[in-house]
This record gives structure tokens, sequence and C-alpha cells, in this order.
């Protein structure tokens, strides 16, 4: 083992889940089942602590050091620590021991640095775009910026100004100026709080930009609908009037009486009588803009790239962030009480064989994700037709399928290869419900159940234990798609005339032979292999977004020893405070994907932000946060009214 990586990587089976599980943990090590009973520091090193969730594994279990050249691992438990079906109290590990610890089964295996190898579209640091050739590397405060103090848990003022660097005092801070970071904003605003009190630090002013760019790359264009409810609306903190009675006053002003009429039918019928209205990408933009220039959200806005946060010796954090990446006059410190984290997705998911195959090839143009910018592949369908192998089945998929239907009625000579890892004959339960199958699509309107946002499974999650919460998101989740008419339509009418075909199977490798890309698959019922070839492979399984696969929370994470749920993302509480980050009357939250797996499942949804946003601002308001007021009824109705008026906030 490298000494200077001084990082092991950790692979196990969940048994409670089934699922495969991977970490990639920092030396020393402490494993067990209660974060509070495991040291935090061992002989002043900070201490990567995993919480393994099941009563067979005590509350300290074991401790894995790196001495004298070689990896030890002393057990703390009675009930006993095994390597390789040994039991020991001090062992050495070797790469590839299994380490066994109550019912878990954990493989060891040594890494030689420390950059993420996980199979990913990483954005670009500064353009925020998905660049596939961009190789992530974790920011440390080694280099000239962010400044050697950050290298301290808690760094003093005094030093901070010493720097040379410029610093900026602010209240509150929302880092990543996204649609989390606009929403969190909107509610301090309409709870009292002044544009000269807030910072939003993000590289695009538009807080949907990268959000409305992966939606036309997955070519959800601006006329078609996306997957959300009519009144999740981001713009409103009432959700009234809903998208829907906006777009039936719109068509009705216009003459077409009979569209706006079906708008309200939907939302008066769905799910049982009709189809579930969702709202138009360019009608929500449309609303974005109005909201964000009433609240000022272009002047809360400031261009950069947050590089590290610490904390301070005055109950606050210092916020390091570069304006530019070439020039290094560009850097400054935000010094913040408050601060918001909803960094998005920090990467697109890329399945292996895909990633393997392109660093071979270097074929950029080929096999693609669906979230990246991939408009030729429909352009060379178009003029030459060909065939599209496309893997995974959710709701990218779906409209994937759906954009290569349209581009067919110009040429028939396309056809739909759809690569599945294994059939799917009925869907989720949970109780007495359970999701619709057909085709092998599993349906459900929204990527979670309805009630999971403000109803009885919202209530059901956050009492859960973390355990149970694991169980809960396996059942109310997996891959869905929204059972539209026209897609179940497109998915028939392909099957029935031959040119949509699904198939079933492991993928063993892919390879690229004349000018086809050949996938090689092995299912469980095949003999020998299946060759599969293609003019275009596109990816849509889905985006990442573990805490280790964004730079500025693994460097958190890292350095303050953070606690991660079952999921690999960020642990918070049920007001979405990262209680860990607490400094004195200091408070941190955060929102969205990088918080799924505690109280709330619909978290990188519309209305989840809003409900991350909600909770947090009413926190702020009990600790009596500057500017923060309580947002009581008649309150409440006067916010509103002035957005009806689209006055400003305060």
């Amino acid at each position: 083992m490298n000494p200077d990586s001084r990082q092991i990587q950790l692979n196990w089976v969940d048994p409670t889940t089934k699922e495969q599980q991977k970490l990639r943990l920092k030396l020393p090590i402490a494993i067990g089942r209660e974060l509070s009973k495991m040291p935090s520091t061992i002989h002043g090193d900070r201490v990567s602590r995993l919480v393994l969730e099941s009563t067979q594994v005590s509350r300290f279990h074991a401790l894995i050091l790196f001495e004298q050249g070689q990896l030890v691992v002393t057990n703390q438990s009675q009930s006993g620590t095994f390597i390789n079906g040994i039991s020991v109290n001090r062992g050495v590990l070797n790469h590839g021991d299994q380490l066994q610890m109550g019912n878990y089964a954990i493989a060891v295996t040594f890494v030689a640095s420390s950059l993420e190898t996980d199979s990913v579209i990483s954005f670009h640091p500064d353009t925020d775009l998905p660049e596939p050739e961009v190789q992530r590397k974790t920011v440390t405060a080694t280099s000239d910026f962010p400044p050697a103090i950050f290298q301290s848990q808690q760094i003093s003022v005094r030093d901070l100004y010493a720097t040379n660097l410029p610093v900026y005092q602010i209240d509150y801070v929302a880092i990543g100026a996204g649609l989390g970071s606009f929403i969190w904003v909107d509610f301090l605003r309409i709870f009292g709080v002044k544009v000269r009190q807030i910072v939003a630090i993000g590289l695009e002013k538009q807080p949907y930009a990268r959000y409305q760019r992966l939606c036309l790359n997955s070519q959800i264009p601006l006329h078609e609908r996306l997957r959300s409810n009519s009144d999740s609306c981001p713009d409103n903190i009432w959700g009234w009037p809903s998208y829907a009675i906006r777009e039936a006053w719109r068509d009705f002003y216009k003459g077409k009486i009979n569209s706006a009429l079906q708008y309200l039918w939907q939302v008066f019928a769905e799910p049982t009588l009709a189809e579930t209205y969702t709202p138009r990408a360019g009608n929500v933009f449309d609303s974005i803009d109005r909201e964000a220039k009433r609240i000022g959200w272009h002047q809360i806005f400031r261009y950069g790239r947050v590089r590290a946060i610490r904390k301070t010796d005055d109950e606050r954090y210092a916020i390091a962030y570069s304006c530019s990446s070439s020039n290094h006059r560009d850097r400054a410190i935000v010094l913040a009480r408050y601060v918001h984290l909803a960094t998005g997705y920090p990467a697109i998911q890329f399945l292996p064989d895909l990633q393997k195959y392109r660093e071979k090839t270097q074929d950029f143009k080929s096999v693609v994700n669906a979230y990246e910018q991939h408009e030729h592949v429909y352009k060379h369908l178009e003029r030459y037709g060909g065939t599209v192998l496309i893997r995974g089945r959710g709701i990218v998929a779906s409209r994937i399928v759906q954009r290569i239907y349209e581009v067919r009625q110009r040429n028939r000579n396309i056809f739909v290869l759809h690569l599945m890892r294994s059939p799917k004959s009925q869907g989720n339960k949970f109780d007495a419900a359970q999701r619709q199958v057909e085709n092998h699509y599993e349906f459900q309107p929204f990527n979670w159940p309805k009630a999971c946002w403000g109803g009885e499974l919202r209530a059901i999650l956050e009492n859960a234990s973390p355990q149970q919460r694991q169980q809960f998101l396996k059942d109310w989740g997996g891959t869905t798609t929204a059972a539209r008419s026209d897609w179940r339509r497109i998915v028939q009418e392909g099957i029935s005339q031959g040119w949509y075909q699904i198939t079933f199977g492991e993928v063993e490798r892919v390879e690229r032979e004349q000018q086809n890309t050949i996938t090689y698959i092995k299912g469980k019922d095949l003999q020998g292999q299946i060759k599969l070839q293609a003019d275009f492979i596109i990816d849509a399984t889905g985006l990442e977004a573990k805490a280790k696969s964004n730079p500025l929370l693994d460097d958190l994470v890292t350095h303050y020893n953070l606690p991660l749920n079952h999921l690999g993302r960020l642990a918070v509480a049920h007001d979405f405070e990262i209680t860990e980050m607490r400094s004195g009357k200091g408070r941190m939250y955060a929102a969205g994907a990088i918080t799924l797996g505690g109280p709330y499942a619909a978290v990188d949804s519309f209305l989840g932000l809003q409900y991350a946003a909600l909770r947090s601002a009413d926190s702020l308001a009990a600790v009596r946060a500057p500017g923060m007021h309580r947002l009581n009824c008649f309150c409440s109705f006067s916010q509103w009214c002035k957005w009806i008026t689209n006055q400003s906030p305060v």
C-alpha cells in the first residue's frame, strides 16, 4: 500500500437491501453502529467514521490504522472481528481481504491516490458544462488557494485578513446559485431579509441554467412538459395559481377554449380519469425569470466557484471562492453566519463499460450520455438512418425514444435496440399499492409517490430510523417513468412494427468494429454471447449525487469527518441543517439531491426544494436570524399579494 495515499476502498453488499455499496475512506477508519461512540481523532489525526445500521454490529466495532507500513485492524467488539473468516483482536489487512463484522462482509481494496474513479461525467469547474474528458480533482488547502490556514479546523478571522485577500462580510450565503439556492433566497426575501444581506455564489446567473441545459440535452425542449406537479411552483410559495390555471388562462385568452378546459380537467381528474398534468418547461423558466427579477436575484448573485468552507473563531464560516480560473487576483473570502449548500448533481452517471470504451477508442460521438449534448445523433439518423442502442429505462429513456420516433417520421430506416439488465414483470409494492408495468417499463406520475411530498409517507419517513428509511426509499423509489399515453403508444407501435426491440442481459464489454459499436451481452438464460450492433449507444441511466463526487463537499466531509447516510449523501436533520457543521450561532443547511436518504424523499423536486427551504427558513426565524420574521397567516397573505402584483417582497 502506498503510504502517501492513506486511503482504502471498502465494498460490501448491504445485508438488508442486497444492494452493492462502495466507499473510499481516508485512514484511520472507525467502524460501528453509533457515530457518537466512535472516536473523532486518534493521535491528532481525524478519523473517518463508517456507520453500519445493524444490531449485529457493535456501537464501536473495529478500528483500521496504518502502522509501520501495514494496514492493521483492531477489534473493539465482544462479538468479534474476522479477516477471511479468522477471528482477530489485531490483524494485518492485505489487498483483497474480506473483513467480517456482524452480518457485514466487507472487501478491502488498496487505492493509489485520492482521485475519485467512479464512472461519471464531471461538470467542468469553470463552465459548468458536462465534460467527459475532465478529470475531477479533490480540492485541498495545500495549494496557493485556498490559503494554508484552511488546513485548520477553525480559522482565526484575524489570520484571514492577514492573507491580504479581499474579505467580505454578509449574513447569508447560498452556495451553488442553482434552483435550490434560488428557492432558499426567495424564502429569505419573503421572510423579510433584504437584498444587501444575501449573496449567492455560482457559475451562471440564471438559477435554472444547468437544469435547463440538462433538459435540452435529454430531449426536453421548452415546449415539452417536465415531470412535475401543477402546484409545484418554484416562483410562488403558495403554489396558486398553479401552472395548470396559468396555462389555461393563457389559452383561454388566445381563444383556445378546448385546451384551456382540458388542463383544468386534468388537474381535477388526475390520475384516475385523466393523465397527470405537468407544466411546459418554457413556462416554468419564464415564471422563475419573473420571480428572480422581483426578489433582486441579479443583485444577489455573485460569479464564483467555491473552493472550501471552514468554521471561524467568531462563530461564522469562511468561504473561499475564485472568480476566475486564470486570474489569481480574482480570489476572495466571504464571512457569513448562515450558509446554504445546494450544489445539485455533481456529475452524470456513466456506465463503466461505456467509460472503458471511450477511454480506449476516444470515440465521443458514437457512444454518448443522454445528458450530454448529442444532437448530432438525431441529425445523422434523419439523414442516413441507423440503429440506436439505449441503456436505461427511466424518464429520460422514454424521452429519447420519443425523439427517435419523431425523427423516424422523416426516415423509416431507423431502429431501436433497448437493452435492459433484466425483465420487469411487476412493479414495486408498498402495503396495498403496487405500480403498473407495461413492456418492462414501471409507471409512476412522479419520481416518488405523491404522498412523499406532504402526505402520510412524508411523516412515516421523517419518523423512521435510518435502517427503516433505507427500506422505505427502496420500496418507494426505483427507476420509473410517467404513464403518458403517447410514450406507451410509441413503444407498442415500435414492437408491433419491428423497429423497436427490447433485449435483456448483462454487458460484458463494448468494442468498435469498422463503423459500428458492438455490445457483447450475456443474460442468465442465454447460451454463449450475443452481439448487439449499433451505430450509436445512448446511456440514459441518470445522474450522480454522492457527496464524494463533488470536490467541495468531498473536502468538507473529509475535513470535518461529516457522517454520510446509506446513499453516500449528506446527513441532515429534519430542518435540513448539517448539525455537525454548527459553528456556535452559525448554521449550515443543505438541500437537493445531496440530502437524499434523510428525512425527506422528494428532495430533488421543485416542491421538495421548497419544503427544505421552508423548514430551514422556519429554523432561522426561530433563532432570530437577522431580518427573519415568522411567516404568520397575515404576513403570508401579504407576501402573496405582493407576488400577484409583482412587487418586491421587502
